[in-house]
């Protein structure tokens, strides 16, 4: 990369620090035209701070008092000599020095470009770049745990060994092709079986990890449901601590899903309160009432609340009729008031979780906790020695790849020219190679890297 680029780091908005970095091979040269070293050494060492002011080199006005941080290629974020400014956090300060280096030689970068260079340039591949986004984005412990290990390369380096496992299979065949006067088809043949039989078990192993990659990166998704006035939205507020949803005693106030994320010790759930479930004229409440009807159907998990002072209906039941074979957790609310015995004995019955709470006066939520944890605790989400997908594209591609390779097998099994297989083990290994970035597109690259902030 010819070019130097520049952009503010740190977060809109005032704050005690701002970062504006800087990447490329003008990066010293452009800092030497607008930062006075306290320290008048003009010797660059990596990885030291320089204290002194940066000014306007038209006027030698004094624009702030900064710490310059330097770093040398190629050890650096990017691999490029790099700087980064510290500047006192305000808004008008930084774009008046992020507009200084844009007058002395540097571009304004594009949305993850220090990222991408740090790809391009071979420092990171592609698979561990895209952690770094999912981390920043991260809104629980573990998600962020999980954006960490792959930004090691705890997912590469499974993907490299399979690659290697596939290279070895395919050299074994090249070996036939080349000698067909050595009579080792049978052996070959068998030991391809063999070992893509293992491959295969390793990618389904990998796709099928997505489902609970797929919970640490976008949450439980868990839908508050129950009949008008039975204590959803007030179950959501008292959650929340905070006044989120309409509560009246007009039944069907709730038309529309209200949603928000909470952190129970390191589970993130994505709280859905729905619109009330009963037969209705009102067009528009029967809308909000088949939308809850279809969130429930896709949860992971349902809070299904009933008013514990009143006979069951036939709302109720068809609450029940729909919870029955999915992971939900009852809930009898209002247990301040009265509880009616017969609905009690006939949601225990149901051999789900129950909990009886008043969502009015918070009684009871804990112990609701203390169900969702025992459904979703992160021991049996994951283990530490497990890779696990959470990218909807990684598991995309290793379907591909299992794809191939199941092909592979099919064509050995059917006597088929022993080089036919080769055809899909190479396509395997390319599909494989989209994940680490040794096999991509531009235009995938340019779509994964435009999802990330400037600066980054």
């Amino acid at each position: 990369m010819e070019n130097t680029i520049v952009a503010i780091s740190t977060a809109a908005g005032n704050g005690g620090i701002g970062i504006i970095r800087l990447s490329g091979p003008k990066s010293f040269e452009i800092i030497d035209k607008i930062f006075i070293p306290k320290n008048k050494s003009k010797k660059i060492k990596g990885y030291t701070l320089k204290y002194g002011n940066i000014i306007n080199p038209e006027n030698n006005e004094i624009i702030d008092e900064v710490l310059v941080s330097y770093f040398i290629n190629p050890q650096s974020y990017t691999k490029e000599d790099m700087c980064e400014i510290n500047t006192h956090g305000g808004m008008v300060i930084e774009r008046k020095i992020l507009n200084i280096c844009l007058k002395n030689g540097a571009e304004i970068a594009e949305p993850g470009e220090f990222t991408k260079r740090a790809f391009v340039n071979g420092r990171i591949d592609l698979s561990q770049a895209e952690a770094i986004i999912d981390l920043i984005n991260s809104k629980s412990d573990k998600e962020a745990k999980e954006s960490i290990n792959q930004l090691q390369g705890n997912l590469s380096n499974k993907i490299n060994e399979i690659e290697e496992m596939l290279m070895q299979i395919m050299i074994n065949i090249e070996v036939i092709v080349d000698y067909p006067e050595y009579d080792i088809d049978e052996i070959t043949n068998d030991e391809a079986l063999e070992g893509l039989s293992k491959i295969s078990n390793m990618l389904n192993n990998l796709e099928k990890s997505f489902e609970r990659g797929k919970l640490i990166k976008d949450g439980v998704k868990t839908v508050i449901f129950g009949k008008p006035n039975a204590g959803k939205s007030s179950l959501l507020n008292k959650i929340l601590n905070e006044d989120r949803a309409i509560v009246s005693n007009i039944e069907g106030t709730t038309r529309d899903s209200i949603e928000e994320y909470i952190n129970l010790e390191g589970i993130s759930l994505k709280l859905i309160d729905t619109a009330g479930i009963r037969n209705t004229d009102n067009e528009i409440e029967k809308i909000g009432v088949e939308k809850s009807r279809k969130l429930a159907n896709e949860a992971n998990l349902i809070i299904a609340i009933f008013d514990g002072s009143k006979k069951l209906d036939e709302d109720d039941y068809e609450i029940i009729d729909i919870i029955k074979d999915k992971t939900a957790i009852i809930v009898l609310n209002k247990i301040d008031i009265t509880t009616n015995v017969n609905t009690k004995d006939t949601l225990t019955k149901l051999c789900k979780p129950t909990v009886e709470i008043s969502a009015l006066n918070g009684i009871g939520i804990d112990n609701l906790y203390d169900e969702i944890i025992k459904i979703f605790s992160l021991e049996n989400i994951t283990n530490d020695n497990e890779v696990i997908i959470t990218n909807e594209r990684h598991k995309s591609q290793i379907r591909k790849a299992n794809q191939s390779i199941e092909n592979a097998i099919n064509s050995i099994r059917n006597n088929m020219p022993i080089d036919i297989s080769s055809i899909y083990i190479k396509q395997a290994m390319e599909d494989l190679g989209e994940i680490t970035g040794k096999n991509v597109s531009d235009d995938i690259i340019n779509e994964i890297f435009k999802n990330f902030c400037l600066g980054k």
